[in-house]
């Protein structure tokens, strides 16, 4: 399966909840950044831009533990920056495992190999390793070289260790689809258990020619799409039809919440207007419809699928459930 049968379970059972409760408005997933401290300097990455200011900050633990209670999201991405460099990382992950959550840990994987011995094998826990290329393409992203080799060690450190790992791409419009290509069954032979990919934002503290126009994005996901039955893609098949331009799909800008060492970001977790105290004011007084409408022009280009995967959840029928259902099992 592409993802664990329990985490089937947390979601449809959050969403049941979700119905009877009726609300209309709730996150499907937490991105919990507890601290903006990385130890690279990626070329397509608005956070360290974004927030230089305030890099040396970090959220406490009761800060983060708050975030992971108001959210109520069954699954929390431990992301940043780079996570493993946050003070009281162990204490984090074992805190939100006891709230029966799902986690998805984003890292670079610079530091995953050594990292190792501080976590334990979990059901519900996942290394998200980013790869952006392979060796050379990658090295050249992040500014270092060794650094595809590094995270590559770490990767087959974490599955020799028991540790469910799966990866991160994102697509620009430099992006060679075969070098993707070669970099996907690289990654399926070392056995990664899902391999996501996305294109990525064109955040405003970076150059814009880095990034794809919605025609850019549909033409190299034409190509991508058809890798399915060869590699353990994780991008949801549904969202892959609307970046190939085959379905229509509004953004849900409240699927996939941030809460950072500022506060809650609003409106979603690629643009920044304000940052709210507290989750209840993030929901209320953020103008939802001007987002989902698609009239505020920094979301022209946007196909991310932090925004767009929570709609096909929202919006799936029947037809929809049975197709996710054959995608799940047959790897």
């Amino acid at each position: 399966m592409r993802f664990p049968l329990s985490l089937y379970t947390a979601m449809t059972a959050y969403l049941v909840k979700q119905k009877i409760r009726g609300r209309e408005r709730f996150p499907l997933v937490l991105m919990l950044e507890p601290t903006h401290k990385c130890n690279l300097t990626c070329s397509g990455c608005g956070r360290i831009r974004e927030y230089h200011g305030t890099l040396h900050q970090e959220m406490t633990l009761e800060e983060c533990l708050r975030a992971v209670d108001e959210a109520e999201s069954p699954v929390v991405t431990i992301t940043g920056g780079e996570p493993l460099l946050y003070s009281r990382i162990r204490e984090l992950v074992d805190a939100v495992l006891a709230r029966r959550k799902h986690i998805y840990f984003c890292t670079n994987g610079i530091l995953l190999e050594e990292a190792l011995p501080l976590f334990s094998p979990h059901s519900h826990f996942t290394w998200n390793v980013h790869f952006d290329g392979t060796e050379p393409v990658h090295d050249a992203i992040i500014g270092r070289q060794g650094g595809f080799a590094k995270a590559l060690a770490g990767v087959r450190a974490a599955k020799a260790g028991g540790f469910r790992v799966s990866t991160n791409t994102t697509v620009y419009r430099e992006t060679d689809v075969g070098d993707l290509e070669r970099l996907f069954q690289q990654l399926t032979d070392s056995h990664v258990d899902g391999i996501l990919v996305a294109p990525g934002f064109s955040y405003e503290d970076v150059s814009q020619d880095v990034f794809l126009t919605r025609r850019e994005i549909m033409d190299k996901f034409q190509r991508i799409r058809n890798w399915e039955k060869r590699f353990p893609l994780i991008s949801n098949p549904l969202y892959l039809d609307f970046l190939c331009g085959r379905r229509r799909l509004q953004c849900t800008p409240w699927g996939n919440p941030t809460r950072n060492p500022q506060g809650w970001k609003s409106p979603c977790y690629l643009i920044t207007d304000t940052h709210y105290p507290s989750f209840e004011e993030l929901m209320e007084r953020t103008d939802w419809e001007h987002y989902v409408s698609g009239q505020d022009p920094r979301c022209a280009q946007c196909m991310v699928h932090c925004g767009y995967e929570p709609t096909v959840v929202r919006e799936m029928n029947g037809r929809d459930l049975l197709k996710m259902i054959k995608w799940n099992i047959h790897v």
